[in-house]
């Protein structure tokens, strides 16, 4: 199982790699979270450098995908052949936008007709795209999330741990990395915005 997490050049570190820690918190054979950069290395909107650990292309073949965001995310979107290389697809892999994440979807026309969740700075420009932001940290539609303003990176990874491999899994992982004495708090928050968005029955593993 692949979840590939997009990070660009001014990517915002709360976003990508807040999600990459929770996810990682599952230690099943062949799950493996990867960072996936258009280069062999990224620098963030705080001068920290990352290198990439999946293409782009490999990224697209993904289970699940998650568009991390940024502070130079309208270049992103304006360069049509960075753009072409996301060939993403909610038929066949879970996708998840955080933030400035929400615009990447909208542009690639991912979310028409569905309402998303972003950040207050990307809010107009979203709304520009045609789609309807929500005054709420997450929504999901079928295999499509999106999430708005940094720490709502843990209800994206909430997601697709729970769309994945089950809801105790994603209750498991949230339960670890939640602070001492908070952890039932921190859970049962975590399950309430993710929950309404879950397929019912909820089975203990796939799609």
């Amino acid at each position: 199982m692949h979840i590939a997490i997009l990070t660009f050049n001014g990517f915002n570190e709360l976003d990508s790699l807040i999600a990459l820690g929770i996810l990682n918190r599952v230690k099943k054979p062949g799950w493996r979270v990867s960072i996936a950069c258009p280069a062999a290395r990224v620098k963030s909107m705080n001068g920290v450098v990352i290198e990439a650990q999946t293409t782009l292309g490999e990224a697209c073949a993904a289970d699940a995908v998650i568009v991390g965001s940024g502070m130079q995310t309208r270049e992103v979107v304006a360069d049509a052949a960075l753009m072409a290389q996301l060939r993403l697809d909610p038929a066949r892999q879970l996708l998840g936008a955080q933030c400035s994440g929400t615009l990447v979807l909208a542009k690639l026309g991912l979310l028409d007709g569905l309402p998303a969740c972003t950040d207050l700075t990307t809010k107009p420009w979203v709304q520009e795209a045609g789609v309807d932001v929500l005054n709420q940290p997450f929504v999901a539609r079928g295999n499509v999330a999106t999430a708005g303003g940094c720490l709502a990176s843990q209800y994206l990874a909430t997601w697709v741990i729970a769309r994945l491999e089950g809801v105790e899994a994603a209750q498991s992982a949230m339960h670890y990395v939640a602070p001492v004495g908070e952890k039932d708090d921190y859970v049962e928050r975590a399950m309430r915005n993710v929950m309404p968005f879950l397929p019912s029955p909820q089975p203990n593993s796939g799609r």
